[in-house]
């Protein structure tokens, strides 16, 4: 049983809807951030919680829009508001340590096993917070955007994992070899899982409505995905 709350996080002038999901119990756990799509919070990454719920874990699903997209109708200003966000690297940073912050001032937060995992821009998003240095224990992108963030190197700290599909037309080849590299460079402890004959979003069910030619579900690339997840996670928080 999961039960869902907001929580309000004020940040510069913004306001942040994010979204606990936890067991009801108040027990201390190991929390998972989930960084959403550049749609936001929608009930997709809601469910992911829940399945880490159901393995144990405190979930908080991170708002980056101060707002809520309606899939197809606000698909434009979603994307409009992403591209603002990735236009400032040092001030997309700047928000996504502020939002670990906050949740680690939760009382049911083991501030001590915290990780980071976020889907498409999200997937981005977790990498940045690896790459600014964060004391969190793991990162994990899905089908993330891979481009450096164009600031000063810091020493990584947490493991990372990324969950790539090999034909992404969003992340080429060279893309992956780049970031193997960076995370080489930087100390990490780092695995990228790579799916052949898989595109961009596979985790999600109704990708193909977002009408962008690569973008779709993956069964099997999926399943494999959010097993190798569990692993991760098991090792991560010990």
């Amino acid at each position: 049983m999961t039960e869902q709350r907001p929580l309000k996080h004020d940040y510069e002038g913004q306001t942040l809807g994010h979204v606990i999901v936890h067991d009801e119990t108040g027990r201390v756990l190991p929390t998972v951030i989930i960084i959403p799509t550049v749609m936001g919070v929608q009930p997709l990454e809601i469910g992911f919680a829940e399945k880490l719920v159901a393995l144990g874990y405190h979930v908080v699903v991170a708002d980056l829009f101060g707002r809520r997209f309606t899939p197809d109708v606000d698909k434009e200003v979603a994307f409009a508001a992403m591209g603002e966000l990735r236009a400032d690297r040092a001030a997309l940073r700047d928000k996504l340590l502020a939002i670990v912050d906050e949740v680690r001032k939760r009382e049911h937060v083991d501030k001590e096993r915290v990780a980071v995992i976020g889907y498409c821009f999200g997937g981005q998003c977790a990498l940045d917070v690896a790459r600014a240095g964060a004391d969190v224990a793991g990162v994990a992108a899905f089908h993330g955007l891979f481009d450096p963030c164009g600031l000063p190197p810091q020493p990584i700290k947490a493991k990372v994992v990324a969950f790539h599909g090999w034909d992404d037309p969003m992340v080429p080849p060279e893309a992956v070899v780049a970031l193997g590299n960076e995370l080489t460079e930087s100390g990490a402890d780092w695995q990228i899982h790579a799916y052949g004959h898989v595109g961009h979003g596979f985790t999600n069910p109704n990708a193909h409505q977002m009408g962008i030619k690569g973008v779709f579900y993956h069964e099997a690339a999926a399943r494999r995905s959010w097993a190798a997840l569990e692993d991760f996670l098991a090792e991560v928080f010990g």
